[in-house]
């Protein structure tokens, strides 16, 4: 396998990365997961847009443009034989002196991975287990797909290993949040209902697209703080993320839900598969 490391395409047997990157030291990097179809990345420009802005939070001048994120990501689909995978894309801050740095960083270390995921005609169901841990709050006014993902490592040993299960989140006032990898939505009354970005979740770029699709497919949105009280009377639950896509609710806390059969979760999914 073959990975990219600073501008070069190199086994991944011989990547070396400082160890005073404050990547590494300190947790200064972000990071997007980006599917790709038949060598194409899909929603490449919304990734980077949110990477952009992690990059400009922590400091890092890192002048990587999609183009440049285009042909890294061509390049590994055609070294390692993949078109169809998930590739890591990951900028961390780079060497740095010993202590917490307010400088901004200047020399980042840009590293980008596979694996092969293969495109699905049907969705993959899901437990949802409700989590004893809560939902820590973001380090800064938003939350970052950062370095910073111990809240989410330790919700999944909360949850196991088995992958049918998604650990759901509530913040510490009890609001429904996210999974431990995903968005949730869930619909009641044929209306679409998600967690506002104010009870701190990550801004998904699968909830992105879903959320514009939604409205344009004239399903009525809101976005709003609920309680798990509220989220167990749905009609329908499904999670979301970029390379699980659309994953459909068929059980939480012991009730059952519809599962891929549920009527606006299988529409938005058909048309889901209509871009990718």
């Amino acid at each position: 396998m073959y990975i990219f490391l600073n501008g070069q395409l190199i086994p991944k047997e011989e990547a070396k990365i400082s160890p005073f990157d404050h990547g590494f030291l300190y947790g200064l990097g972000v990071f997007e997961t980006i599917r790709t179809y038949e060598r194409r990345p899909f929603l490449l420009e919304e990734h980077m847009a949110r990477l952009q802005q992690g990059l400009r939070e922590m400091q890092i001048d890192c002048p990587i443009t999609m183009e440049d994120a285009f042909e890294m990501i061509a390049s590994l689909c055609e070294k390692n034989h993949l078109p169809n995978s998930s590739v890591r894309l990951n900028i961390s801050a780079g060497e740095g002196a010993m202590g917490p740095q307010i400088e901004p960083f200047c020399e980042p270390t840009v590293l980008a991975f596979q694996r092969p995921v293969f495109p699905s005609s049907e969705m993959k169901e899901k437990e949802a287990v409700l989590l004893n841990l809560r939902r820590n709050t973001p380090e800064t006014e938003f939350r970052m797909k950062s370095h910073h993902y111990f809240n989410n490592i330790a919700a999944k040993r909360e949850v196991g290993t088995d992958p049918a299960k998604e650990g759901l989140f509530l913040t510490k006032e009890g609001y429904v949040a996210e999974g431990v990898v995903s968005n949730i939505f869930w619909v009641k009354a044929g209306t679409l209902y998600t967690p506002a970005l104010e009870t701190g979740i990550l801004n998904g770029i699968t909830r992105l697209f879903l959320l514009k699709r939604a409205k344009e497919l004239q399903i009525p949105v809101e976005e709003g703080f609920y309680s798990f009280a509220e989220l167990m009377t749905a009609d329908e639950i499904f999670f979301t993320n970029s390379v699980q896509e659309i994953a459909p609710v068929h059980l939480l806390e012991g009730k059952s839900f519809p599962g891929k059969v549920g009527q606006i979760t299988k529409l938005l999914f058909e048309d889901y598969q209509c871009w990718t």
